[in-house]
């Protein structure tokens, strides 16, 4: 089986090209989220190759959308 033959949604890392497609941001900002985060959960580096965890990335996404949230709300309440 080809590595292309899987479907991004069921695979366990995704290159910077594949997770700039499947989360609709870009490869660059991608890349200056990496290189902020090193040390991050969702982050393998494979040599010089980036690889996210997309299940550990979704959730970061989903804790940052959270927060967002309450910040709007909080602004709504003054």
């Amino acid at each position: 089986m080809n590595n292309n033959d899987i479907p991004v949604w069921e695979k366990y890392t995704l290159t910077i090209e594949e997770a700039s497609k499947y989360f609709r941001i870009g490869e660059n900002r991608l890349r200056r989220l990496a290189e902020e985060n090193k040390d991050a959960g969702w982050l393998i580096m494979n040599g010089n190759r980036i690889q996210i965890k997309r299940r550990q990335f979704e959730q970061v996404i989903d804790k940052s959308l959270r927060k967002e949230s309450k910040v709007v709300q909080t602004k709504k309440q003054l």
